[in-house]
């Protein structure tokens, strides 16, 4: 059996109800779940030895405001990119979220790396990670109000000044 049959077999069965559909986009396999099953179907992928989803290499987000679907999925898409380093095998896990409440369990308990991931997603694009250990700024300086990559921030053209350079004279870009 291949390594794709077997991952949608192992996760229409770890889900169950919660799996909603799958996409192939270049070669890459995408599965969309509910978001309240992520951590039980990442639970399954470290407890299940012939799989070895092991790595979770990325996590990142995209904003649909205005997109014809925004109102039935959510405004908010989680991508959260998975490799099986036994099978060398990427594949995607995404979850939608609704505008008025992005919220979702955190990863950083079952993956050490989501702890950075999901603090720039938050500072980014203000979805909260429920459960993480240190929700805080890492990109954006403290003084910015609002998640400059959601598609509703106002566009400005100056440049933030961060504690370590705020004495600085700007530079003259020639």
């Amino acid at each position: 059996m291949a390594f794709e049959d077997q991952l949608r077999e192992f996760i229409n069965s770890s889900v169950g109800d919660a799996f909603i559909r799958e996409e192939t986009f270049r070669d890459d396999l995408s599965f969309f779940i509910r978001p309240d099953a992520l951590v039980d179907l990442c639970q399954a992928f470290l407890d299940d030895a012939d799989l070895d989803v092991r790595y979770l290499k990325d996590i990142c987000s995209v904003d649909w405001y205005g997109h014809d679907d925004e109102m039935a999925e959510g405004r908010f898409e989680v991508i959260y990119n998975f490799y099986s380093l036994k099978h060398k095998y990427r594949f995607f896990v995404k979850v939608r979220l609704p505008e008025d409440n992005p919220e979702i369990d955190s990863l950083t308990p079952l993956f050490q790396s989501a702890n950075w991931l999901e603090r720039e997603v938050w500072d980014l694009m203000g979805i909260s990670f429920t459960g993480h250990p240190e929700l805080t700024k890492i990109l954006t300086p403290d003084e910015l109000e609002g998640h400059p990559l959601r598609r509703d921030y106002p566009l400005t053209w100056e440049q933030p000044v961060f504690s370590w350079n705020k004495d600085d004279p700007p530079e003259v870009i020639k």
